[in-house]
């Protein structure tokens, strides 16, 4: 076999890089996929990632005392509504 053959490896050392952190802390070397800034391996796969409209996004809590105020108030309106219902129908 001849050592002296020389390959065309131009396009593949120019392609843009993953740059995901590797378990050793070093930056993936691998091909980014085509259209994505991750390697096959790292989130660049077809299909990967969170869907579309993803709602468990939102389960860390920074919205958490929004939707429980929200929610007290709408409680409270019911109630006074509800009263107001029962003093129309008695009255």
């Amino acid at each position: 076999m001849s050592r002296d053959h020389i390959r065309n490896t131009d396009a593949m050392q120019s392609s843009p890089r993953c740059g995901a952190r590797t378990r050793s802390g070093t930056v993936c070397r691998a091909p980014a996929r085509q259209g994505k800034a991750r390697c096959r391996m790292h989130g660049g796969a077809r299909r990967s990632g969170a869907p579309r409209g993803n709602q468990n996004a939102r389960k860390h809590g920074a919205f958490a005392q929004d939707g429980l105020a929200e929610q007290r108030a709408i409680r409270e309106l019911l109630g006074e509504t509800r009263k107001l219902l029962a003093e129309l129908k008695s009255g």
